[in-house]
């Protein structure tokens, strides 16, 4: 009987996305949270700050060798082991009294998600057949755009409400509340068998899949470029005061960007990829024309949100089609492209906003997207369009977890 199904596991698909949603709170909630933490742990804002730098520097640093060490091991109590590592450090963190331990906490539970967020699209992929897996990627990866959109907002909240300390101890609990979930409900399967692996080297050689990581670093890049400083942009258009609520309203559309990624992506990928990086484009060019108004910055923050809701699925998806049965590296590289396109884009930003002001961002994040939509334009009839890739012996979906 084939390990994979037509029909959608939703019951193990969302044990997957609550654990993605978990771990992407982890990475988020402090942000919201730092003069409560900094003064509990007895140092500045920007030190406290720096405990969103070293998850980020842990995820960096661990995806690729990590996944890389790992490949062979049965994938479920991998995955499983990573969720408890996550879970653990935010108990942890909510005991702590030591700045140096939390941050070696924090450092760890990066290296937890580096390898997590390898995992995760590969798994959902493998537990169906080929015609529904972008809607099963899809819906293993909502809770990371519902993080991101409630994480602040809800760490900041959780934390007026209950005390930074019990917001952590709650969301370790839930964290290990979905290891047993994942544990007792997903299907277990295999690690790649020594024969059938490809060196990471080989890996990243694949067809199309250096254009794929390409594509995606830069639109990392243009997004972060102006995200990172959206503050300063809203209040140019007079929206100072509503930043919350905007970047509310731009995290439920990047949820219905992800929902049409499910629907979307097994019918045509090609089309997706480049209506997303077309739409991305557009956004920075109404940015910058209409960027000292408010009314129009709003209704584009929509389009904005609804593209960026699109691109992780889009990107994991084409990524896993070339990589066939080394989808786990290919994921990881992925990882590891999406955080260093993350600082770029921050760094880039802040260049560009002491150098020139913030009415740059949009023109240079402009630029970036263009130039990758430029690459997809070139490779999606290779890339984007084609079947998968099927390395080793053969034997796809066998080594895609």
């Amino acid at each position: 009987m084939s390990p994979a199904s037509n029909r959608l596991p939703t019951g193990s698909l969302l044990a997957l996305a609550t654990a993605g949603f978990l771990t992407m709170l982890t990475e988020t909630v402090p942000a919201g949270l730092l003069r409560d933490i900094g003064d509990g742990l007895a140092v500045s804002e920007a030190q406290a700050g720096q405990l969103l730098t070293v998850y980020a520097a842990g995820s960096f640093l661990a995806a690729i060798p990590l996944t890389s060490l790992t490949r062979g091991l049965p994938r479920r109590p991998v995955l499983v082991v990573t969720v408890v590592a996550v879970a653990l450090v935010n108990v942890l963190t909510a005991v702590s009294d030591s700045y140096l331990l939390t941050m070696a906490a924090r450092l760890v539970a990066g290296m937890g998600a580096g390898v997590q967020w390898a995992m995760i699209a590969g798994y959902a992929m493998r537990l169906v057949d080929e015609p529904v897996r972008g809607r099963a990627l899809a819906i293993s990866m909502a809770g990371v755009p519902m993080a991101l959109a409630l994480g602040v907002p809800l760490g900041t909240y959780a934390g007026d409400l209950l005390g930074w300390r019990y917001t952590f101890a709650v969301i370790g609990g839930l964290a290990l509340v979905a290891a047993l979930w994942i544990a007792t409900t997903v299907r277990p399967f295999p690690g790649e068998e020594a024969a059938h692996r490809l060196p990471v080297r080989r890996v990243f050689l694949l067809p199309g899949l250096a254009a794929v990581l390409g594509a995606a670093l830069l639109f990392e890049i243009g997004h972060m470029n102006l995200y990172t400083y959206v503050d300063p942009y809203l209040e140019r258009a007079g929206l100072g005061d509503s930043v919350g609520p905007v970047l509310l309203a731009f995290g439920v559309a990047a949820m219905a960007g992800l929902f049409a990624a499910g629907a979307f992506i097994d019918r045509n990928l090609r089309a997706v990829v480049v209506g997303a990086l077309a739409l991305f484009t557009g956004c920075m060019v109404l940015f910058g024309v209409f960027g000292t108004r408010a009314w129009p910055v709003v209704v584009v923050m929509f389009g904005w949100g609804f593209a960026l809701g699109l691109a992780p699925t889009m990107f994991q998806a084409a990524s896993a089609r070339a990589a066939g049965s080394a989808a786990d590296i290919a994921q990881a590289m992925m990882v590891t492209v999406l955080n260093a396109g993350m600082s770029l884009g921050s760094v880039t930003g802040g260049l560009a906003l002491d150098a020139t002001g913030v009415w740059s961002l949009p023109w240079i994040s402009c630029a970036v997207f263009a130039t990758a939509l430029a690459i997809a334009l070139a490779t999606t009839r290779v890339v984007f369009a084609g079947a998968p890739v099927v390395s080793g012996a053969g034997r796809e979906r066998e080594g895609v977890a």
